[in-house]
């Protein structure tokens, strides 16, 4: 198991990107998929079409975002959390994602920066 902990420069406010990462047709507008989202903690999620599900552990309004993610027949998931940092040009995301399987660490850590963030830094741009 392998541990990531980043942080990507997004040009908008918090409560923009907390937005687009909680409500359900924002998501599917940056991401071109399908999704399942209910900002409630105890809900289950649905991303890029089923490629990533889990279960909704944590919100806190425009600040932070914690889920659990579910790979295969894994008996622990992973542990994603997102926490949104105001700064002078937006907002400085910090995320924190533990307990990756080691045979899909270099997809998982390709796809926070090019298909998560990459995307969700073009819808602000």
């Amino acid at each position: 198991m392998k541990d990531i902990k980043r942080y990507y420069a997004i040009p908008a406010q918090p409560k923009d990107i907390y937005n687009a990462l909680t409500n359900k047709n924002m998501l599917e507008i940056w991401t071109g998929e399908d999704a399942v989202m209910e900002p409630v903690a105890g809900t289950e999620f649905s991303l890029w079409g089923g490629s990533i599900t889990g279960l909704n552990v944590e919100f806190e309004e425009n600040r932070k975002l914690v889920q659990q993610w579910f790979f295969g027949e894994m008996e622990e998931p992973s542990v994603v959390t997102i926490i949104l940092h105001p700064d002078k040009k937006g907002t400085s995301v910090e995320l924190r994602h533990t307990k990756i399987p080691d045979e899909a660490f270099e997809n998982i850590s390709d796809g926070w920066d090019e298909d998560f963030f990459g995307a969700l830094r073009e819808l602000f741009i």
